[in-house]
């Protein structure tokens, strides 16, 4: 199995420089890393230009004008680039588990798609976190507030037998989710009607159980902190829940503006920078 590691970015080079060292620092490396950039500065292209030169798998940037919050086109752009048959999706403030990698191959199974878990950090945690990051990517984070401090007990043995536990309690979220190029494909990759923040990963996912894909947890594994930052606005919340929701009634299986849209646009518009 081909592995791709897709990392979403925007203006955040601190936090991107923090999440690739974890990614350097794996037990198991991926095929691929794929940071998909929705439209930064120089700042975040040297970041990634400096990991590239170092990494000991292949780096590609994928970049998109910024235009408002376009996070469904954008990991289009990366599924349309990506070699691997496999993806695992990562925003690019989520601080990796050595083990990370490795837990996620262990997870994947064939019909699945697999749904990890985030440990959010507060403001003074992940000063310290980035800090520990840059100086011992290999280091785990120890702050983490309330009951979210249990998922990061790191144990394969109990990643195994939690999946239907934990699809009771993991909420969808496309910050830590893996899913196989093919079925992505079927699906036509993330919608791109969801402009703005909120549901776009959760629309996905109902038209992967539509295609009859079965939705798998991963806990006690594939664990990844998340950086504190301001939250979005949800101007367009509404707008996009009711676009779920119709998904969900009309049992949509494949998106009709989508990731064939992004493979058939990609190259010519130059959108692939490394």
């Amino acid at each position: 199995m081909r592995l791709s590691l897709v990392v979403t970015t925007y203006e955040r080079p601190d936090a991107l420089a923090a999440v690739l060292a974890t990614a350097a620092a794996q037990r198991q490396w991926p095929a691929e890393i794929i940071v998909a950039d929705d439209g930064s500065g120089p700042a975040t292209r040297e970041v990634v230009a400096a990991f590239a030169a170092q990494a000991p798998a292949p780096v590609a940037h994928v970049r998109q004008d910024h235009d408002g919050f376009r996070a469904a086109r954008l990991r289009n752009l990366a599924i349309a680039a990506a070699r691997g048959d496999y993806l695992v999706f990562v925003d690019g403030d989520m601080l990796l588990h050595p083990e990370f990698i490795a837990d996620h191959r262990r997870a994947a199974r064939p019909g699945c798609f697999v749904q990890g878990v985030r440990i959010p950090l507060d403001a003074e945690a992940t000063k310290a976190a980035l800090a520990a990051a840059r100086d011992a990517p290999g280091a785990v984070p120890r702050h983490a507030r309330g009951l979210r401090r249990i998922w990061a007990l790191h144990s394969p043995a109990l990643a195994r037998c939690s999946a239907r536990i934990g699809n009771a309690v993991v909420a969808t979220k496309s910050c830590n989710l893996a899913a196989w190029r093919d079925d992505l494909l079927a699906v036509n990759g993330f919608n791109h009607a969801m402009v703005g923040w909120g549901p776009e990963d959760k629309e996905l996912c109902a038209r992967l159980g539509h295609l009859g894909r079965h939705r798998r947890a991963l806990v006690f594994g594939g664990i990844a902190w998340h950086l504190h930052h301001p939250p979005a606005t949800r101007d367009r919340r509404a707008r996009n829940e009711a676009i779920l929701a119709a998904t969900r009634r009309e049992r949509t299986v494949r998106c009709e503006h989508g990731l064939a849209e992004v493979a058939q646009s990609t190259m010519q518009d130059g959108e692939m920078c490394l």
